[in-house]
């Protein structure tokens, strides 16, 4: 498919529609899920999967077999070769709920980052992807006018997230994240590179810090778009350290992870 986004509805069993992408009256994202695929291979499926369905069943859709049906029709609708950014969806139009799966040609990809501290927190709904989309991505642009990447958000002043990555870092040979405990989406490409260090035997911290705290810290911003991208720089915000073969080396292990569709 040619078009850069197209939307497909699951109505009755089976996916409907491949329309151009767009969005119903009165419509409310309750979850959304999104990955990479290049060239028909994927990085953590089954962790995408998983988290999907966790979700849908939070916010209320109750039917498991409609849900495993629907996410494996539209794992196969997506085609193999090219690259694309899916995105796999539970909304709510005129009170009744609808799986949708638009099929996105992906953005251009990048290996490095430009931070900004938020000022607020608009999430209502921390803990699962979707129902904030929209409120993160003003928060997003809010930062790139100000000459930044993404935005990072704070709880009480400590980091948590990113609007569109979750952040890692390094004090020295040990890899750190936000305390798991803080409300915040459960990001699979975090819990991916978790997984690899703790194969590795590499230690993994938790530590509930304030971006000053990370000044001369190597700092990653990870998502499922992405992978693994170095932070080059924190506008107003901590002088990040730099390590290219660190980084280099931990973008091929992820790489030598993905597996076809």
């Amino acid at each position: 498919m040619d078009a850069r986004t197209t939307l497909f509805d699951w109505r009755d069993g089976e996916l409907v529609g491949g329309e151009r992408d767009g969005a119903a009256p009165g419509q409310t994202l309750d979850v959304a899920d999104s990955f990479l695929v290049a060239d028909g291979t994927v990085l953590a499926l089954g962790l995408h999967r998983e988290r999907f369905l966790d979700s849908v069943r939070e916010q209320g859709f109750r039917d498991r077999t409609a849900a495993e049906s629907f996410w494996d029709a539209a794992v196969a609708a997506i085609p193999r070769s090219g690259s694309w950014f899916p995105r796999f969806e539970l909304a709510t139009i005129r009170d009744a709920h609808l799986l949708r799966f638009r099929l996105r040609t992906a953005p251009a990809l990048t290996e490095s980052v430009v931070l900004a501290t938020a000022d607020d927190d608009p999430r209502r709904v921390p803990d699962i992807k979707g129902p904030d989309i929209e409120r993160l991505g003003v928060l997003r642009e809010r930062a790139q006018r100000a000459g930044a990447d993404e935005a990072v958000i704070l709880d009480n002043g400590l980091i948590s997230d990113g609007t569109t990555t979750a952040l890692l870092w390094w004090r020295g040979d040990t890899l750190a994240t936000p305390p798991l405990t803080f409300a915040k989406v459960d990001s699979v490409a975090a819990r991916t590179v978790r997984g690899v260090a703790a194969a590795m035997r590499i230690p993994v911290d938790e530590e509930a810090v304030t971006p000053a705290e990370l000044d001369g810290a190597v700092v990653w911003a990870v998502n499922a778009l992405h992978g693994i991208r170095a932070v080059t720089a924190w506008l107003d915000g901590p002088r990040v350290a730099q390590d290219a073969a660190r980084t280099a080396a931990w973008r091929s292990r992820l790489a030598a992870l993905v597996r076809p569709i």
